[in-house]
């Protein structure tokens, strides 16, 4: 096991809260019950609020929350126990997809994973004579409170929101220090737990490293986090955890998001549409290269062309052209959760009125939608025409939520959920979009057996409703 530094004094980072019920009330039912995505994230962070939070501390340093508080350990306890493993290992859960078994050993990580389907007798056996830290991946597939938190948070975030559990026994640590390459929420549900955080070597990361002992000098931040406590850290953050000696076991979730989610991302989604849509209207982007410009090592002959390229780029944007995302778009629409009603999804069907020409629809399930711009994906198309596709994730299962093996279409192509249109329906859905309630017959498009076909269809997609 690594060596640990010197527990350091609480440093200016880390927030203590009095113990006092009122505001306990404010925070854990909220965190508990509500269903607005920015109350959700509020009471996350509770007492810090989301403008200090998103200013001081995103993406640029840690923040630690001692609340001290018995009603918020038993709040944060019900999310996930050591004593949830015998029912859910019951459910045929293999080892690898599902749980990872595990040590760190003189710095190194240590795997006992066996093969197959996972017997609670040897997974506690594993965890009580081998000291191996139990890793529950994305248990929001089978906790309903863990499914309603992150489906709101990914309503907030605009971004896919996974979760893994870690229950590690006394006088053990799991992982060796690492860092991540995503932003992380950590939640002590059980047990107290000793961090460790060090400078980064590599600033909002973009991918997982471990990194050795000797290489990350002394902590910036030494601290036990205990029942009901938070930590957050940006993405790049060094870290590493114990549970200390002579104490209970040991559990925390960890809630993750913006893996893949940052300005090089995007740039690499948009900026391939923006070159092929300038290349229709200038003749400059489809001349040929030079010859023999892919033969050569150094291509720096071409960065003059090229850097006029970016600024013809440059100057679209600024005049106003607009910009297609799609496959961000369609990626987080694919793999999110579904939305969180507290009955069996699979029974959600279309209800209520059928929308008519002269009936007034409101718009629903807004945040769990994308409307995209498309070539048509229709393969007997060769014209390819720009389409309008709306992509929702009503439809998503649960139970495939991050872990890479979301539906698929025969051809074996991930299955989306949605709608397609003529690029002559923007208009009508924007006003739909942007319209707290609007009448059929006020939508624009040329006939009414349009609008009602278009309202027709995004009602059989639960899309709207007839109010």
């Amino acid at each position: 096991m690594p060596k640990k530094a010197r527990r350091q004094t609480r440093t200016v980072e880390e927030h203590q809260t009095p113990c006092k019920q009122a505001k306990v009330e404010t925070a854990c039912p909220l965190l508990m019950k509500c269903d607005h995505p920015e109350r959700v994230f509020e009471s996350l962070i509770f007492p810090i609020k989301q403008e200090e939070f998103f200013r001081d501390y995103w993406e640029q340093k840690p923040l630690i929350l001692k609340r001290e508080d018995p009603s918020m350990a038993s709040c944060y306890q019900s999310l996930f126990q050591l004593n949830d493993l015998k029912c859910l290992t019951s459910q045929g859960l293999c080892y690898g997809r599902d749980i990872n078994v595990c040590r760190c050993v003189n710095g190194k990580k240590k795997i006992f994973n066996k093969d197959g389907k996972i017997n609670y007798a040897q997974l506690k056996k594993d965890f009580d004579q081998k000291k191996a830290t139990i890793q529950f991946h994305q248990p929001q597939r089978f906790k309903d409170e863990l499914w309603r938190i992150q489906e709101k948070l990914e309503c907030f975030f605009g971004s896919l929101v996974g979760s893994n559990v870690y229950i590690t026994p006394p006088g053990s640590q799991g992982l060796p220090p690492h860092y991540d390459d995503v932003e992380v929420f950590i939640l002590q549900l059980e047990g107290e737990k000793h961090w460790q955080l060090y400078q980064p070597t590599v600033n909002l990361a973009q991918e997982y490293n471990v990194e050795c002992e000797n290489r990350i000098g002394t902590p910036t931040h030494d601290f036990l986090l205990k029942p009901g406590d938070l930590l957050y850290f940006p993405r790049g953050t060094i870290h590493q955890a114990d549970t200390p000696p002579g104490v209970s076991h040991s559990t925390h979730v960890t809630i993750s998001t913006y893996q893949n989610n940052s300005w090089r991302d995007f740039l690499l989604d948009v900026i391939p549409g923006l070159v092929l849509d300038s290349s229709k209207g200038d003749l400059d982007f489809r001349r040929g290269i030079p010859r023999q410009l892919l033969m050569k090592m150094d291509l720096s002959e071409s960065s003059k062309k090229l850097s006029g390229f970016l600024r013809n780029l440059a100057d679209q944007l600024e005049n106003g052209r607009e910009l297609k995302s799609s496959d961000m778009k369609k990626d987080f629409i694919l793999n999110r959760l579904p939305p969180f009603l507290g009955t069996s999804f699979d029974s959600l069907a279309p209800g209520g009125k059928l929308p008519k020409v002269d009936s007034t629809i409101r718009l629903q399930f807004k945040e769990y939608t994308v409307i995209t711009v498309e070539p048509d994906q229709d393969p007997l198309d060769d014209a390819h025409k720009e389409m309008v596709y709306i992509y929702h994730s009503l439809k998503n299962k649960r139970e495939a939520h991050m872990m890479g093996n979301e539906d698929t279409a025969e051809e074996g192509i991930p299955q989306t959920h949605g709608l397609r249109f003529p690029l002559s329906h923007m208009d009508a859905l924007k006003q739909i979009w942007n319209c707290d309630a609007v009448c059929v017959k006020e939508l624009n498009l040329a006939s009414d057996a349009e609008k009602e076909n278009l309202a027709v269809s995004l009602w059989s997609e639960l899309l709207i409703k007839v109010i």
